[in-house]
C-alpha cells in the first residue's frame, strides 16, 4: 500500500496551518467520485479484507500475543497516560493563549484560560474527572456557539475523551460500553468525517504541499490528497473493527500522527496529543467480546457503507446548512 508511506504526514490538521473556509462551496461528488477514488477504494478494501482474514490464523493470534507482550506495561497504566496527556493539553493551550480547544478556534476570553487549567487540575484526581468532563463540554459549547455545528463536526473527539474521563471518574460504562470503546468510536468518527474534508477541499492543503514537497513522494497534489483520505478513512473506520485490525489500524494511525509532528512542529504536537494517547491506548487494548467475533466479508461492506453514509452526511449536510450544491 503505497499511499500508506505517502499519507503518512497527512494527518496535519490543515485548518491550523492554512486558510480555509468552511461554508464555502466543496468539490462536487461527480469531480470527489473519480477513477482514481475508485481504484483507491479498491486497493482498500482488498488490503481490510487481507487483514481479517488474517486475524483468526495462526498468524493473526501470533501478532496479537506480540503486541500484547509489547503494550503490557502502558496497558496497566493507560488512564494514567489519558489523564497526564489531557492535562499536557489543556495547560499547553493555556500558555499559547487565545485558544478555546484547537488552534483555530480562537477567543479573548480569560475565562477560557481558567477553565482550561481547572481542566488540568482536575485530572490529577480520579474523583475530579468527571468536572474535568463537564469543563471539556463546555468548551466545546462554547466553539460550537461561536463557529457552529458543522465546524465542531471535525473534534466529537473531545467529547469521546470527556465521556471517557467522566465515566473513568465515575467507575461506570455506557449502557454496557467501556469508557475506552467510547472514546475508540468517537476517534473514528472524527477521523472519517476529517478524511473527507481532503476530498472535499483539497485546494486547503496544497500550500502545505508546496512547502512541504517530500512528503508527496512525487505524486501530484490531487492523487494525493485523495490517497490521504481514502487512507485515512480506513484506518479510522477499522478502529469499529475486530481487535487485531483496531489495533493494527491504531498502530499505523499513532506513527502518521506522531510523523506528523515532527514535520509540522509544536503546534501539531499539541493539537493531536489527545488523539495520540487515545490511539496508544487502543494499541494496547487486549480486551475481546463475542461482538468483535465477524465474518470477514461484512468488512469490505461495512468499509463501502460508513463510505456511503459519511460522505452523504457530510456534503448533505454542508448544503442544508450553508446551501451549497452537492454535485
Amino acid at each position: 500500500m503505497f499511499y500508506v508511506v505517502s499519507a503518512r504526514d497527512a494527518e496535519a490538521h490543515v485548518k491550523w496551518f492554512c486558510a480555509y473556509d468552511v461554508a464555502g462551496q466543496p468539490r462536487g461528488l461527480e469531480n470527489v467520485l473519480c477513477l482514481d477514488f475508485e481504484l483507491l477504494l479498491g486497493t482498500a478494501v482488498f488490503w481490510l479484507f487481507a487483514g481479517c482474514l488474517i486475524e483468526p490464523t495462526a498468524l493473526g493470534e501470533a501478532t496479537i500475543r506480540a503486541l500484547d507482550r509489547v503494550t503490557a506495561g502502558l496497558r496497566l497504566r493507560t488512564e494514567e497516560m489519558i489523564r497526564a496527556v489531557c492535562a499536557f493539553f489543556f495547560i499547553s493551550i493555556w500558555a499559547v493563549g487565545g485558544i478555546l480547544l484547537t488552534p483555530e478556534l480562537k477567543t479573548t476570553s480569560t475565562m477560557v484560560g481558567v477553565l482550561q487549567l481547572a481542566i488540568a487540575a482536575g485530572m490529577l484526581w480520579r474523583r475530579t474527572l468527571p468536572l474535568s468532563a463537564a469543563g471539556m463540554a463546555v468548551l466545546f459549547g462554547i466553539a460550537v456557539y461561536y463557529y457552529g455545528a458543522f465546524h465542531l463536526a471535525d473534534y466529537p473527539i473531545f467529547l469521546g475523551v470527556a465521556a471517557y474521563l467522566a465515566l473513568v471518574g465515575l467507575q461506570k460504562d455506557l449502557f454496557g460500553i467501556r469508557p475506552l470503546d467510547v472514546v475508540r468510536y468517537a476517534a473514528a468518527v472524527t477521523l472519517m468525517w476529517a478524511s473527507i474534508e481532503k476530498w472535499a477541499y483539497p485546494e486547503w492543503s496544497f500550500p502545505l504541499l508546496i512547502e512541504h514537497a517530500a512528503i508527496t513522494l512525487g505524486f501530484d497534489n490531487e492523487f494525493y490528497m485523495r490517497a490521504a483520505g481514502m487512507v485515512e478513512f480506513t484506518l479510522a473506520f477499522a478502529l469499529l473493527w475486530t481487535p487485531l485490525i483496531r489495533r493494527c489500524a491504531s498502530a499505523v494511525l499513532a506513527g502518521m500522527f506522531i510523523s506528523a509532528c515532527f514535520e509540522f512542529g509544536k503546534i501539531d504536537t499539541i493539537g493531536h496529543s489527545a488523539i495520540i494517547a487515545v490511539l496508544f491506548a487502543i494499541i494496547c487494548d487486549n480486551k475481546a467480546y463475542e461482538r468483535d467475533r465477524r465474518a470477514a466479508w461484512l468488512a469490505p461492506v461495512g468499509l463501502c457503507g460508513a463510505l456511503t453514509v459519511t460522505l452523504f452526511a457530510y456534503y448533505v449536510g454542508h448544503a442544508a446548512i450553508f446551501k451549497t450544491s452537492i454535485l
